[in-house]
């Protein structure tokens, strides 16, 4: 699969490298490009857990400011230096083959994508201290919704229900696409 025409040369550099990587799971496009309109709006430090092979992180910074910098973390050591391929010559983005906790002493993040596949990681607790006043957390990975509380496979999702009430945060989910959503939060 090829992306299509209107995907930006960084994204595009990041499809072939998790080809070439034997990776297919990665940020759709449609997060993506709300991935970018976020950080165009952003300054300061931004940071992504669970890299994969550096797609949502493409996306990212081809929405970014000159006065950005994106950290991201990725476990699997094999795809951290496939991502970090990605962006050998760019000093705006780093790349950890590390666990994503590495990271909490390099915030305040001004936003922060999480994939929500380990919901301890993903939790509100563990992630409102790394995120500066105002800031975004974003969350893809949801399948819609049309009913409260939210179900998934027919049991309440309480991750989603956590994020879309705490206090701390002022979220909603959005619609990307028929079959994907995305939770965006922001800090109070």
């Amino acid at each position: 699969m090829s992306a299509p025409p209107e995907v930006p040369a960084v994204v595009e550099r990041a499809f072939e490298v998790g080809r070439r990587a034997g990776y297919v799971s990665f940020c759709r496009n449609e997060t993506g490009r709300l991935l970018a309109a976020l950080a165009a709006t952003r300054s300061g430090t931004m940071a992504e857990f669970g890299t994969g092979c550096g797609v949502g992180t493409a996306w990212l910074r081809s929405g970014s400011r000159p006065d950005t910098v994106i950290l991201t973390a990725e476990l699997d050591e094999k795809l951290a230096v496939a991502a970090q391929e990605i962006f050998t010559d760019d000093p705006q983005v780093e790349v950890l083959a590390a666990d994503w906790s590495t990271l909490r002493n390099k915030g305040p993040f001004s936003l922060l994508f999480l994939d929500p596949s380990s919901p301890e990681d993903a939790s509100v607790d563990s992630v409102v201290d790394l995120v500066e006043s105002g800031g975004i957390v974003v969350l893809d990975d949801f399948t819609p919704c049309e009913q409260w509380p939210p179900l998934t496979l027919g049991r309440v999702d309480t991750l989603r229900e956590t994020w879309l009430t705490d206090e701390r945060f002022t979220a909603v989910e959005v619609m990307v696409a028929p079959d994907a959503s995305v939770l965006i939060a922001t800090k109070n």
